[in-house]
């Protein structure tokens, strides 16, 4: 029987300590156990690092500069396992999804691969709308504006060696998406991307209650991420990905409110 892959699992962190716990008991139970388990603490302010420290599996490191993709880099070259896989704070993952990604990278073809999965998002009413049309704006989307899949941050994994590659070619900057950018790098440097549309995590869609100058500024960084690049269909991205996520978010606002008013449990997030 075939050993299974050295999987290190990074987990990209700064004051998380209201979700952290929920995550790390779901990668205490998966079903195959990663290799290491990396947080990186990016300069928390609250009891992030502590409760990281009570799970006896996990190694903390400190990244001070702030910004994801400083903490992203940080864990990626701490890692020491042959994938380097990656989940944010607020995501919780299914049972098998550690035995998902291996038995992805068994197969000799997805070696020197990147791979990435979707979202379930459990902040939101009408998750399962919500989240399809997130799913497709990020990977059907950005697979038809720039020729392949994209990557997304809280459910995807890297080979080591890949990483490495890229490591001092991608762009360290906080005003666009790191995930979409590697993403590039990785395409550029001739390795294939696969999204698996069946491999969900559970996460948090963030900045859904922001202000909306707040919520703009965020939703920027898309086209900007595509636009620095060269890519010449950003405009489309705009027009059918910022325009209508803006335009839709006050709908979750209102469906929040109307199930307040009817009684509604507040949703997890909120418990």
């Amino acid at each position: 029987m075939k050993a299974p892959k050295r999987i290190s699992l990074i987990i990209p962190a700064y004051n998380e300590e209201r979700y952290l716990g929920r995550c790390l008991d779901s990668v205490k139970v998966q079903q195959l156990q990663p290799y290491e388990v990396i947080v990186v603490d990016n300069g928390s302010t609250d009891a992030t690092a502590v409760i990281a420290r009570q799970y006896d599996f996990v190694q903390v490191v400190s990244e001070p500069q702030r910004g994801r993709v400083f903490a992203r880099n940080t864990g990626f070259s701490a890692a020491r396992g042959d994938i380097i896989a990656r989940i944010d704070a607020d995501a919780i993952l299914p049972p098998d999804w550690m035995a998902r990604l291996d038995a992805h990278y068994a197969q000799a073809e997805r070696q020197d691969g990147a791979w990435t999965g979707g979202a379930l998002f459990y902040n939101v009413r009408l998750p399962h709308l919500v989240s399809w049309l997130y799913n497709v704006l990020v990977f059907r989307l950005n697979h038809l504006l720039t020729g392949h899949a994209a990557l997304w941050g809280s459910n995807m994994a890297v080979p080591r060696q890949q990483w490495l590659a890229v490591r001092a070619q991608v762009c360290n900057r906080n005003d666009i998406h790191e995930d979409l950018d590697l993403a590039e790098h990785l395409y550029r440097a001739g390795v294939q991307i696969t999204y698996d549309r069946h491999t969900k995590v559970r996460a948090q869609l963030r900045r859904v209650r922001s202000n909306r100058r707040e919520l703009w500024n965020y939703l920027q960084m898309w086209p900007r991420t595509l636009r620095i690049h060269g890519i010449k269909s950003w405009p489309i991205c705009w027009l059918f990905g910022d325009f209508l996520l803006y335009a839709l978010t006050p709908l979750l606002t209102v469906s929040e409110y109307l199930a307040r008013l009817f009684g509604r449990q507040p949703l997890e997030d909120e418990s």
